[in-house]
């Protein structure tokens, strides 16, 4: 009797479980939680990302002489002419946002809008990006996977090929204008996107000029086909005032990486190169009043005060290069100043606060590239006019920092009438106004300074340098792809040449 009642209750037990996992399903998932994600969302998240990293005033800064810290460690890079690999080294860190974060976003973006006829817009808008992005990370390392990248969670490939760098460029030069034709104003245009909120015409003329800078790119390799890219851009229409920028604009949720860094820890230990503060005096350039500080008299990090800080361009002094933390005291001391802590800098309260702006294409680049174009026949157009709206445009540009950065219209006439184009010095003048306008756009003032070879720089003195030439030509691949994809990184260094920062890219033909 007993056992009965036992087995009774236990077939009732059973039948109330069976009743209660109906719909155990649905009460076990979260009814306000997301089920898919908008590609529109992903492609923010793409282009906050592709801010540049701090690891630039490691390498790109440091190599084209406008910026370094004399300390060695973990800031040791182009300051000292040697590498710096490692999971976490400098340079691996522009791979691991633009390629291992951004391409990724990008990649999965495009699979979700490719056959989406409501998104077509914003399909086309990540064809560009991701244009832009391969363009950077080719443009740095050479050979990389492009045509296999971000497919690891889509396709299962976690093992890509590196494609060659030629091969990246000719992808690059039909997507531009393919997406650019395709942007069309009539569909809907995602309103939701950060960059130009949806714009189709800004998005037009950012596929044109970065299609300009491409063609401009090969001007050593091909110039027959960079000839014809120049001409392609020019026709589809590029960027015409300030206002068509591509910038990312921080805040205190997406800060400067460079400016964070140079208001944190090592606030004290970057410099404003001799060269570069020369430069800009030796023309009696007003952008230095906006781009450096002095905190004159200082001893130590702790006295570089705002009661000490001094921005007036007479008074700036650059750190010269070929010198390291033993051994730049007694340099300071001998070019009259307090200690190294003297020498001027980055003014970290505008052009490198934690919330600075980053650009990465713009106007005034855009102008003086039309500029050297219009001197080598490739397009038409009076190459001063262009020089001189190159200029102005990034005078009026550094008002976005700070309003006290803001070159006034008196001061951009005066600085154009003492700095005229000269036509027999054409081709050093532009590309040297291209690199005072792409400051802190690492980058894209490594790669012109390649290609064209101006500003004309000595080279960096230090001793115990790894590199055989002058400069450093790219950068090595992160360690962490020879224990994820060692097999294709060799096909890559047996085709392109040995993994060092000695190796040319395909477009840097000597």
């Amino acid at each position: 009797m007993k056992k009965t009642t036992i087995y009774i209750s236990l077939v009732s037990l059973l039948v109330s479980l069976s009743g209660c996992e109906k719909g155990f399903d649905q009460l076990n998932v979260n009814p306000t939680a997301a089920t898919a994600l908008n590609p529109v969302f992903t492609f923010n998240n793409a282009i906050i990302n592709t801010s540049f990293p701090a690891s630039i005033l490691i390498f790109e800064e440091p190599i084209v002489q406008q910026m370094f810290s004399p300390n060695s460690g973990i800031l040791a890079g182009g300051n000292y002419n040697i590498d710096n690999r490692g999971s976490s080294g400098a340079n691996a860190q522009l791979w691991q946002r633009y390629y291992r974060d951004n391409m990724r976003y990008l990649v999965d973006g495009l699979a979700k809008t490719k056959t989406d006829a409501s998104r077509a817009n914003l399909y086309n808008m990540l064809r560009i990006w991701k244009a832009y992005v391969a363009m950077v990370l080719t443009d740095t390392y050479g050979d990389v996977p492009y045509s296999e990248a971000g497919l690891g969670y889509l396709g299962g490939n976690v093992t890509p090929k590196y494609d060659a760098q030629e091969s990246i460029y000719t992808d690059i030069l039909k997507e531009l204008p393919e997406a650019a034709a395709a942007l069309d104003a009539s569909k809907p245009t995602e309103a939701g996107e950060i960059m130009y909120g949806g714009d189709i015409s800004k998005w037009k003329k950012l596929a044109y000029s970065v299609l300009l800078r491409a063609g401009m790119r090969l001007s050593k390799v091909n110039p027959a086909l960079a000839q014809s890219t120049v001409q392609k851009a020019v026709a589809g229409g590029v960027m015409q005032s300030n206002a068509d920028n591509c910038v990312v604009r921080n805040n205190a949720n997406y800060q400067n990486s460079v400016g964070t860094t140079l208001n944190a820890t090592e606030a004290a230990n970057y410099y404003l190169t001799g060269f570069f503060v020369n430069y800009l005096k030796s023309t009696a350039d007003p952008r230095l009043s906006s781009i450096a500080v002095r905190y004159v008299g200082a001893k130590s990090g702790p006295e570089q005060t705002a009661a000490r800080a001094v921005r007036t361009p007479d008074v700036q002094i650059g750190m010269p290069l070929g010198f390291d933390n033993g051994t730049i005291p007694a340099r300071a001391t001998a070019d009259g100043l307090a200690s190294f802590y003297d020498y001027s800098q980055l003014d970290r309260t505008r052009m490198g606060k934690f919330d600075a702006p980053c650009y990465l294409v713009t106007y005034a680049q855009t102008q003086l590239l039309l500029a050297e174009a219009a001197q080598r026949g490739w397009t038409t157009g009076n190459v001063a006019d262009f020089y001189n709206a190159g200029i102005t445009a990034h005078m009026k540009q550094l008002g976005d920092y700070d309003a006290t950065s803001l070159v006034s219209d008196a001061n951009v006439s005066a600085y154009l009438q003492s700095n005229p184009y000269v036509a027999a010095k054409g081709l050093e003048l532009i590309n040297t106004q291209y690199w005072i306008a792409s400051f802190l756009n690492g980058p894209e003032v490594f790669a012109n300074f390649r290609r064209s070879g101006f500003p004309v720089l000595t080279p960096n003195p230090y001793p115990g340098k790894e590199i055989k030439g002058n400069f450093i030509n790219r950068l090595s691949y992160p360690d962490s792809e020879q224990s994820v994809n060692q097999a294709k990184r060799q096909e890559a260094v047996t085709r392109q040449g040995a993994d060092n920062l000695d190796t040319r890219v395909w477009w840097d033909k000597q």
